[in-house]
């Protein structure tokens, strides 16, 4: 029976990798939060409701977007609409749901914030690879994505 249990080296290189992307997603928050006052919390939530069709989205569906739970999400939009970045309406095409519509105050405040974050993740992520290691981290990533469904 073929052995089922990663072997120490694999371990080793399971922790390298937890570790270094703790340390990564850590130092981009901190500058993230430095830089622009928006946490990646913020930044995720901004980010899809850029890219969104009218800069809207049914909160379910943002959700899914920043695959967090739906309480989570409705916390955390309380706190980003107190402070101007979005607002909730009524969706008209269902009563029982909510969108998630990205405010001019958001949008200012997304695309301030783009500049530096990007810049971060050159710094950190990019130019700390080769072009091979960052086609090969690419190939991982999907592999990795690919197994989660």
């Amino acid at each position: 029976m073929p052995r089922r249990l990663p072997y120490r080296d694999e371990l080793r290189t399971w922790r390298e990798f937890l570790e270094t992307v703790e340390a990564l997603r850590t130092e981009l928050a901190a500058r993230l939060q430095r830089d622009t006052g928006l946490s990646p919390s913020d930044y995720a939530v901004l980010l899809a409701l850029s890219e969104a069709d009218g800069h809207r989205l049914r909160s379910s569906d943002l959700a899914v977007a920043c695959g967090w739970e739906r309480s989570r999400l409705s916390h955390h939009l309380a706190r980003m609409e107190r402070r101007g970045l979005i607002r909730r309406e009524e969706c008209v095409t269902d009563s029982r749901g909510a969108e998630v519509v990205l405010d001019s105050t958001g949008a200012d405040t997304f695309r301030n914030a783009t500049m530096p974050h990007l810049t971060a993740v050159r710094e950190l992520f990019v130019d700390a690879l080769t072009p091979e290691q960052l086609a090969a981290a690419g190939d991982i990533a999907a592999a990795l994505r690919s197994r989660l469904g």
